[in-house]
């Protein structure tokens, strides 16, 4: 442990483009390692990328290691564990960040395994203790009733997943300029797995956490019915349509919609939030956007704390009211 220095994270991309998540962990990683006096180094695994590795040392990457291999073309956990375990191996870290994405939250526990260290998944904040300069990892615990910050004092590396989404995106500093390794990785053959075709699914909605207006429907909304004129009203905003975690119980909205501690975290330019109360665990997802917008008939819900601007009313009357006025300034336009 004595050894242990610097801030590592894992960089994730898809056909050459680096994942906004992990440009989002450079710069917490940034932050993180002024505070602890070390370095911020980047692993990357690709077969071949060269075109977006500048924004991670304008982000705040010191070094960017990058193994480029045939193998990594597709992403397979096998390869991919081995290359970041021989990383770790050689290099010693502190503190070692993934998403948590779908391959992220696939390949950290393996690597932890290998490595014989602690994971703390699905990460909403990360801070520093200054006494000791252990990680503070925040994450939503049962059931996101409460938050729950995890330590690990004797194992090395730090490991934890990250949210997409919780973490701000740094400034570009044009200016930065960092080292990079290209390092080789003798691999085994530790499977009889083999990707024979990747099919791309088309998603002809945008996911909410790219949206820049996001119209959130709750329990006050009362039916999967009654969400229709929400996802009018998104269509005329060009954005998308999102809900509580009440609506996605009650089975109105597919759980990849969801905001909040046990959903995604989104910051989109505006967002309407539409029959939702504002319990802690929603607004801890959402009170980060540009400009919040609540309608609820409930004068004293707590989602008008955090609005810039709230509107007393039933949304079943309000909706309708702002898609006539909206449509008719357009006719105007």
């Amino acid at each position: 442990m004595t050894a242990s220095k610097d801030v590592f994270v894992y960089i994730e991309q898809r056909n050459g483009h680096i994942l906004t998540v992990s440009k989002e962990l450079i710069s917490k990683a940034r932050e993180l390692a002024d505070i602890l006096k070390c370095q911020v180094r980047a692993i990357l695994l690709s077969d071949k990328m060269r075109d977006e590795i500048d924004t991670l040392y304008h982000l705040g990457a010191d070094e960017v290691i990058h193994v480029q291999d045939p193998k990594l073309k597709v992403f397979l956990t096998s390869y991919y564990t081995q290359a970041v375990v021989q990383i770790i191996h050689d290099r010693n870290p502190e503190i070692v960040l993934f998403g948590a994405t779908t391959i992220g939250r696939d390949l950290a526990p393996r690597i932890a395994a290998r490595i014989n260290t602690g994971l703390t998944a699905d990460c909403t904040r990360l801070e520093i203790d200054l006494e000791n300069n252990n990680l503070l990892m925040t994450r939503p615990a049962f059931g996101g009733n409460i938050m729950a910050t995890i330590i690990c004092p004797n194992h090395r590396p730090q490991m934890s997943t990250v949210r997409p989404g919780v973490m701000p995106l740094s400034n570009l500093d044009k200016s930065r300029t960092g080292k990079y390794t290209n390092i080789s990785i003798d691999f085994k053959v530790s499977d009889a797995i083999e990707v024979l075709e990747v099919v791309k699914e088309e998603k002809k909605k945008m996911k909410i956490e790219d949206a820049t207006v996001l119209v959130s429907g709750g329990r006050g909304i009362g039916s999967a019915r009654n969400m229709s004129p929400l996802e009018e009203l998104a269509v005329e905003l060009e954005g998308t349509i999102s809900a509580s975690r009440a609506a996605v119980d009650a089975g109105w909205m597919p759980k990849d919609t969801q905001v909040g501690q046990t959903g995604k975290t989104v910051r989109p330019d505006l967002y309407l939030a539409c029959g939702i109360s504002g319990a802690i665990q929603h607004i801890a997802g959402m009170e980060e956007s540009e400009y919040i917008v609540a309608i609820n008939k409930d004068s004293q819900a707590p989602i008008f704390d955090t609005a810039d601007l709230g509107v007393v009313g039933d949304a079943h009357q309000v909706i309708p009211e702002l898609l006539s006025l909206i449509r008719e300034n357009r006719k105007d336009a």
